[in-house]
């Protein structure tokens, strides 16, 4: 328990602290992509992967999983701790993300508690046997699908024109091979990475959409909230890393009450409408921030925003569970984690291209207030101005605030963008059904022949989720 516990501590850690110091790592590098990529890079192969290492963790089983997955993420660390160039540290980031994906434990502490604590039942799966099991036409697919389309979305208007070529193939490539892979995981896949059948309903499809929304919100205004705190405020990235605190902190304590409650009343319904009006609030009002020094208004809207977060980390997942077989419930939980790393991954980029566009689009106004000096305001236009915001604190006075005003607006439309997730992660929930929770488990079977039963079966407790043992 301790060794997995840590491995959510780990998550927390590397988002709090590559968030903050990201402005800082692109200055050095002097990379004009470098922001939108330290965090796609590392949650496009955190999205690519989990749905494998779900695949190999039913074959094979949690635990060597786990420690294989530790090691690719220590060895992504080490390459991120060491990187010369921007070039390496991406590579490093893919490398955390490939491990992070497994639920990665920290350090050499977690892998001695896991190595000799964690037991779980692993089948003895050969490995010839094992691999053809796995899907890899799938894999590839939706790696290659999700690839192309986030290039797109970020190469769009910043380096190609929109109606480039390079970009129209990009997004034509990409929705096509999203074709093929639905068509390879309903009618070809053996053992698909994402059953389809979870989605045959509404009922049983909106806990992903809902899930996915509040992620993208989640993650988008993790990552641009120090940005904002940089460039509006004035922050240095540790008092950046200070400023986004209520979020994360209102986050985590939300989601353990929230918990609670589901699991003394087995009630998700009720959890999941208040979270949502709650973060609708939260980033709602973020739109009405005012161009000001001052926290209160921006500590208050983070704080409902991460309520309204927390209370939906888990109530999702329990609505699309309920809504299944218990056979299912693996299933689920490895679909939503790669519903939730796609949507993370997105969210940086889709974030990264409407502040570059808004700073492109006020680029003019911005060399009229400085006076016509173009060579100055070139250094915030487009792509350039989240590599350039260390930049702001050597200017004179006045040009500091044209230059912050103008970081403003253009985060004001990134968190307009943002609000409209949050609306249709509402709309979702309004699909949502209740189920009654209080169920045994059947346990959890794994090995290649997991999907006719023939696998290797865990041993479980029996609970049901007011918490009363039936073992």
């Amino acid at each position: 328990m301790l060794s997995l516990c840590l491995s959510v501590l780990l998550s927390a850690l590397d988002l709090t602290i590559i968030t903050t110091t990201i402005p800082s790592i692109v200055s050095t590098f002097h990379s004009a992509s470098g922001y939108t990529w330290i965090g796609g890079a590392y949650t496009l192969a955190y999205a690519a992967a989990t749905p494998i290492w779900g695949t190999i963790a039913d074959i094979w089983g949690r635990k060597p999983v786990i420690l294989i997955a530790m090691g690719i993420f220590l060895a992504g660390s080490l390459l991120c701790a060491l990187a010369p160039t921007m070039d390496v540290l991406l590579a490093g980031r893919v490398f955390q993300g490939l491990g992070g994906s497994g639920m990665v434990p920290i350090g050499a502490l977690s892998f001695t508690v896991l190595l000799l604590y964690l037991h779980v039942p692993n089948p003895r799966t050969p490995l010839t046997t094992g691999l053809q099991a796995i899907d890899w036409p799938g894999i590839l697919l939706i790696l290659s699908s999700a690839v192309m389309i986030l290039l797109a979305l970020d190469l769009g208007d910043a380096i190609y024109p929109w109606s480039s070529a390079t970009i129209i193939c990009l997004i034509i490539f990409g929705i096509l091979t999203m074709s093929l892979f639905a068509v390879n995981e309903y009618k070809l896949a053996r053992n698909p990475i994402i059953p389809f059948h979870l989605f045959s309903s509404p009922t049983k499809a909106a806990p992903y959409i809902v899930f996915a929304c509040n992620n993208y919100v989640f993650i988008g205004l993790a990552y641009y909230l120090p940005l904002y705190a940089q460039s509006v405020l004035a922050a240095s990235a540790l008092s950046s890393g200070l400023y986004l605190l209520p979020l994360i902190v209102s986050s985590a304590l939300s989601a353990a009450a929230a918990g609670i409650y589901m699991q003394q009343t087995g009630r998700y319904l009720p959890v999941m409408y208040i979270a949502q009006i709650l973060l609708m609030l939260g980033t709602g009002l973020l739109i009405n921030l005012h161009f000001e020094t001052s926290l209160t208004r921006l500590i208050i809207f983070q704080t409902l925003a991460g309520i309204g977060v927390g209370m939906n980390i888990d109530a999702p997942i329990l609505a699309a569970q309920a809504a299944t077989t218990v056979r299912d419930t693996a299933a689920v939980t490895a679909t939503m984690g790669f519903v939730r790393s796609l949507a993370t991954a997105i969210a940086v980029v889709v974030g990264g291209v409407v502040f570059q566009n808004e700073m492109s689009a006020a680029n003019t106004s911005l060399v009229d207030r400085l006076g016509g000096d173009t060579e100055l305001a070139g250094e915030f236009d487009g792509d350039l101005a989240a590599s350039n915001v260390e930049r702001i604190g050597g200017l004179e006075v006045g040009e500091q605030v044209v230059v912050r005003e103008t970081y403003f607006g253009a985060l004001r439309m990134v968190w307009v963008m943002y609000v409209a997730f949050a609306g249709l992660a509402s709309v979702g929930t309004l699909f949502v059904r209740k189920i009654d929770l209080r169920r045994e488990s059947e346990g959890v079977v794994l090995g290649v022949e997991r999907g006719r039963g023939n696998g290797v079966r865990g041993e479980v407790e029996m609970v049901d989720i007011s918490g009363r043992s039936r073992s």
